[in-house]
């Protein structure tokens, strides 16, 4: 019914405060409250998030590219080889971007995407993380 409260509601902006230590956003939904509540204390049965995934959310979160923290690990004038289809392709690292055969690329995904022509995650692409992918 509209305007009735719901009974949980309380009780979850208890639990809330005590997983959080701060109150609840004020017009988070009852399932909201749940799911949060709920993971918060999976976290800490069995540990969170990946160092690696806390970071790129938190460069998401302050409004930059996942990519450009993946440049910021990679120095200017590092080079980064994959083989494709017979071809070897040879990236430098640049501070703003990346060049492959006399073009400067904004990300490594748009070149894994040129080279392939399909949608590449540009780290995973170039072995820059834990999956490599695809057939080489």
């Amino acid at each position: 019914m509209p305007g009735k409260a719901d009974p949980d509601r309380a009780r979850l902006r208890q639990d809330w405060e005590e997983a959080f230590g701060s109150p609840p956003p004020a017009y988070a939904s009852v399932a909201f409250l749940r799911k949060a509540i709920a993971y918060e204390a999976q976290v800490k049965r069995h540990g969170g998030l990946p160092a690696a995934t806390r970071r790129a959310l938190s460069q998401i979160a302050s409004g930059k590219p996942v990519e450009e923290a993946a440049r910021r690990r990679l120095r200017p004038g590092a080079h980064l080889v994959r083989d494709w289809n017979g071809r070897s392709y040879q990236v430098e690292v640049q501070e703003k971007g990346f060049r492959l055969d006399g073009r400067t690329w904004p990300s490594l995904s748009a070149i894994a995407r040129h080279i392939t022509g399909t949608s590449w995650s540009g780290p995973r692409f170039f072995g820059l993380n834990d999956r490599t992918g695809g057939k080489g």
